[in-house]
């Protein structure tokens, strides 16, 4: 492969560093490795990847399928793409969530599906923009697509100060919905610092005493959580949660994040405007893999874990 990339005196590489899953379980089955840099078919893209964010137990998703690269959202610039593909074109930044039923994106480059890949804001680098798809969608699915959030409507948000629930805290609040927060132990002050109209502290309130009723339910939490919001919604209001499937007797939808293009382009303009911002909780270089997931199994996280693939350290 000779693809030169536009703005670099350098051809893409036939082999690259990725991080590798040789077998089912923990980090110490991850390694750091050189391997084919893959080329684009038809329909796809070749990405330098520039940040990879990753996720708690995605080690476990690929068991079929090993050796397997992790990561499944990926911030980076378009080095080549395959037949038929009129945009991206090479040289422009791009992010993506990858479909998570093929190699992961924790590698210098990734190939992955023309049709996932949106023009990364212009207003955050890539480690932040890294951050942004699974996170991001999730919220967007969650509050427009399965909850049908408008102007004026009120929206319970369970996790408010998680991965999820800050990012659908602003979300929420761009879409002009009055948003409440439930949280515990720091969490509580990480969703009022993202915006949230109130914040309740489960651990010292039960939720549904005190929240007048609202038209949407958002869960991350799951659990009890989960079984008790069915008391706070109105007449006709809707319960989604991405955590579980809500319990027997309880009507509401579970869904799974799904990439989805038009919609990482509307996140990207809602970062742009100013109005939200995802967080980074830690970065650590491809080669320190491990210690980048045995960050993201630890309690304690406000924001999400990124690999920063390149520029490569010194």
């Amino acid at each position: 492969m000779n693809t030169q990339i536009p703005g670099r005196a350098e051809a893409i590489p036939a082999t690259m560093p990725a991080v590798r899953l040789h077998a089912p379980g923990g980090i110490e089955n991850l390694v750091v490795e050189d391997t084919p840099v893959p080329e684009p078919g038809p329909g796809e893209v070749l990405v330098r990847v520039h940040a990879a964010a990753i996720t708690r137990d995605e080690l476990t998703w690929p068991v079929d399928r090993l050796p397997a690269t992790p990561s499944y959202e990926l911030s980076g610039v378009v080095a080549a793409v395959g037949g038929g593909v009129d945009a991206p074109r090479v040289g422009e930044d791009v992010y993506a969530l990858t479909p998570f039923d093929r190699d992961g994106v924790a590698a210098e480059y990734a190939v992955v599906p023309a049709m996932l890949l949106a023009a990364k804001p212009r207003s955050i680098g890539h480690v932040e923009a890294s951050a942004l798809p699974m996170t991001g969608l999730s919220a967007w699915q969650g509050l427009f697509v399965h909850g049908g959030l408008e102007a004026g409507q009120r929206v319970v948000i369970h996790g408010a100060g998680g991965g999820v629930g800050h990012v659908a805290i602003g979300l929420a609040r761009w879409r002009g919905a009055h948003v409440i927060g439930t949280a515990t132990g720091e969490g509580v002050e990480s969703a009022s610092a993202f915006g949230a109209d109130e914040v309740i502290d489960r651990a010292s309130a039960r939720f549904e005493e005190v929240v007048q009723p609202v038209d949407l339910v958002f869960d991350t939490v799951g659990g009890e959580t989960l079984a008790r919001s069915p008391a706070v919604l109105r007449e006709g209001g809707r319960l989604v949660s991405i955590a579980e499937e809500p319990p027997e007797g309880v009507s509401g939808t579970y869904f799974v994040v799904e990439p989805e293009r038009r919609q990482l382009t509307e996140l990207a303009g809602v970062v742009d405007e100013g109005r939200l911002r995802p967080a980074i909780d830690s970065v650590f270089s491809l080669a320190e893999a491990r210690q980048a997931f045995g960050r993201v199994m630890a309690s304690g996280k406000r924001g999400k874990v990124v690999l920063e693939v390149w520029p490569p350290p010194a």
